[in-house]
């Protein structure tokens, strides 16, 4: 069982950048994969990157210039770095975790955070 966290939501103007962290409940979580969700208004819950536990990280496509995935292992939390961000970007953005471990394929999401709001707004 993993439970997940996430901080860092908030309101930014377009342009400016944020940073998500996703606490996880245990040291273990870098042998999961792991991934950032977002979900906008009206919209459906939209995958955004994903990082496996041999550290190969994927990104939905128009988003890798402007989105950094990656693992703070000192703290064994989840980061999400958005830079560059616009109004679109508008959103509540969720971690996940899968329950199996040490797996290069990611694609079952097993575990989920309660989620941080991003508002990008002049």
């Amino acid at each position: 069982q993993m439970t997940l966290s996430e901080t860092g939501g908030g309101s930014v103007q377009p342009g400016g950048s944020l940073t998500l962290s996703c606490e996880t409940s245990t040291d273990t979580y870098k042998e999961h994969c792991l991934a950032w969700f977002r979900q906008s208004p009206g919209k459906e819950r939209q995958w955004v990157a994903t990082i496996n536990a041999f550290g190969a990280m994927s990104y939905l496509g128009q988003l890798k210039p402007r989105f950094d995935i990656s693992r703070d292992d000192a703290k064994n939390r989840l980061l999400l770095r958005g830079h560059n961000l616009q109004p679109e970007d508008t959103g509540t953005y969720y971690c996940a975790a899968s329950a199996s471990r040490w797996t290069a394929r990611c694609d079952e999401w097993d575990y989920w955070g309660q989620g941080t709001r991003v508002t990008v707004s002049s």
